[in-house]
């Protein structure tokens, strides 16, 4: 409960000891164990279970250490095997096929993969390809596969493209290394780089552990991303288990440690990476976003500042540091810093990049009171991507706010609602600008639509509670304002006090 899951787990397992018929008890510090990440701990104390009790991660793990020891044949009995956390059948073509490339088998490999029958699984199934047809130097059938899995990858796209690239190179192909990386954005002018001089960058994906380790954190991840119940931080710690060099898995776990509130942990492990690690930018990003949640900003300034000030500092480099003096309140500053962010993006024709820069940096200067500089970056945000739809709701909205071009502005938040039709806070913006156009009953419901999308949004709440109590609907206004002050902060908190407690006057109102 104190948040010391290490020693938790010592003294369950001293407890398992000195209670060898009680296997609840096992089981239990069995859990904690692997939750902690004490591996030999929880190997130990898994053999203390019946195999039929066993909860998933503890068979996870089963399976990781089999694998790591080359015994593919006992990791497959693991997952056949019945336990307590349901069938895990769906994963042993996977782990059949990575053992036969191991062993130089990549037909027999390839066959194993197309036994998979889970559709859920396509893009798992989709990586081995095309990392075991790499494995076996066929780069020019692994190209259709590979550019698939980036077009796809949402937040994985540099590591696999890094772990791709580094495939490329192994199979002798530098011209579709290349490619591979070219649009990567951040980190991009580097990788390019390291190709040119033939380097790895470290994050191949060539071996079973590795890859099962790929495998394991990509489910988590979907996990997290279709259930809003406690992340899956045992199957992540496995993870970390098959391939303790993988920085991408330690980003994975240290979020979700820090979701559940143990930041100390999670910040201990981002710190364990080596500094000349490929994704290191990537950690320092993790790093400093969990610091600034916890309004550790000094913290996170010290971090992004050093880092923005060394010799070899990019375009991450200098957009951390904007975020972080955007959080502390420093907008002037913040939008330096991303100005040097667009200089570093246009120097080095990282065009993928430029338009975000941008974006950024117009809402710095916004909130420094430098509307005619924001409008224009934004302008030229929106020449380099038309159809986005953060920029076409971000240029709608503040031209609204400032009465310029309300017709357009309107027409430009209706068409990023189109283009992105799930997301909640675009939609609480075209709601707002009716709202504010006085069409109170179309902004009611549309508001209504948003607080559906994102039920856990304040500003979307006191929104609603604003347009409610405006029609006359008082009660309901109430409820909305109450829901925001669940997750409210700073301001937007004060506001909705004021209004709980008074009403909606004009000294309140949500701007």
């Amino acid at each position: 409960m104190s948040g010391d899951h290490s020693r938790a787990a010592q003294l369950l397992a001293s407890l398992t000891e000195s209670e060898p018929d009680q296997p609840d008890i096992a089981r239990k510090a069995l859990l904690e164990a692997i939750g902690a990440g004490q591996m030999d701990l929880a190997l130990n104390l898994a053999h203390q279970v019946p195999s039929t009790n066993l909860p998933t991660d503890a068979r996870l793990l089963l399976v990781a250490d089999e694998i790591r020891r080359g015994r593919a044949d006992r990791a497959i009995s693991w997952l056949s095997a019945k336990g307590d956390g349901g069938d895990l059948t769906f994963l042993v073509p996977i782990v059949r096929a990575w053992a036969a490339a191991d062993q130089g088998n990549f037909d027999q490999a390839l066959s194993a993969l197309d036994q998979v029958q889970q559709a859920n699984l396509a893009a798992i199934v989709l990586e081995s390809r095309a990392f075991i047809l790499l494995k076996a130097k066929r780069s020019a059938d692994a190209e259709p596969i590979a550019r698939r899995l980036v077009g796809s990858a949402g937040p994985r796209e540099q590591r696999l493209r890094l772990a791709l690239a580094d495939g490329f190179l192994a199979a002798g192909d530098r011209p579709r290394a290349l490619m591979i990386v070219e649009g990567m954005g951040e980190g991009e002018a580097a990788a390019r780089q390291r190709v040119l001089a033939g380097r790895s960058s470290g994050q191949a994906i060539d071996n079973s552990a590795k890859a099962f380790s790929e495998n394991l954190s990509a489910l988590a991840a979907d996990l997290v991303r279709l259930q809003r119940s406690a992340p899956p931080i045992g199957i992540v710690q496995v993870a970390r288990y098959l391939n303790p060099q993988s920085s991408s898995a330690t980003a994975l776990l240290a979020l979700m440690l820090a979701e559940q509130n143990r930041s100390e942990e999670a910040l201990a492990l981002l710190r364990s990476v080596p500094p000349g690690d490929t994704l290191i930018s990537a950690i320092r990003d993790v790093e400093v976003q969990i610091l600034i949640d916890r309004k550790r900003l000094n913290e996170a300034y010290q971090i992004a500042s050093i880092a923005a000030a060394a010799h070899d500092a990019d375009l991450a480099d200098y957009s951390r540091l904007g975020k972080v003096l955007e959080s502390m309140k420093r907008p002037a500053e913040a939008a330096d810093a991303f100005g040097r962010a667009i200089s570093f993006a246009e120097t080095h024709d990282l065009k993928g990049e430029l338009w975000q820069q941008l974006f950024y940096r117009a809402n710095a200067l916004q909130d420094a009171g430098r509307w005619p500089e924001a409008r224009q970056a934004l302008q030229q945000a929106q020449a380099i991507a038309p159809d986005e739809p953060l920029l076409l709701n971000f240029l709608g909205y503040a031209q609204l706010e400032h009465g310029e071009n309300v017709d357009s502005a309107e027409a430009m938040i209706r068409k990023a609602t189109e283009l992105a039709p799930d997301n909640g806070s675009i939609t609480d913006s075209l709601g707002w600008a009716q709202f504010k156009r006085g069409k109170v009953s179309e902004a009611i419901a549309t508001l209504q639509e948003a607080a559906e999308k994102e039920p856990e949004q304040a500003e979307i709440q006191e929104h609603l509670g604003d347009a409610l109590y405006k029609s006359g609907r008082h009660y309901e206004a109430r409820f909305a304002w109450s829901a925001a002050l669940v997750t409210a902060e700073d301001e937007i908190a004060a506001r909705v006090k004021a209004k709980l407690s008074g009403g909606l006057s004009p000294a309140n109102a949500a701007p």
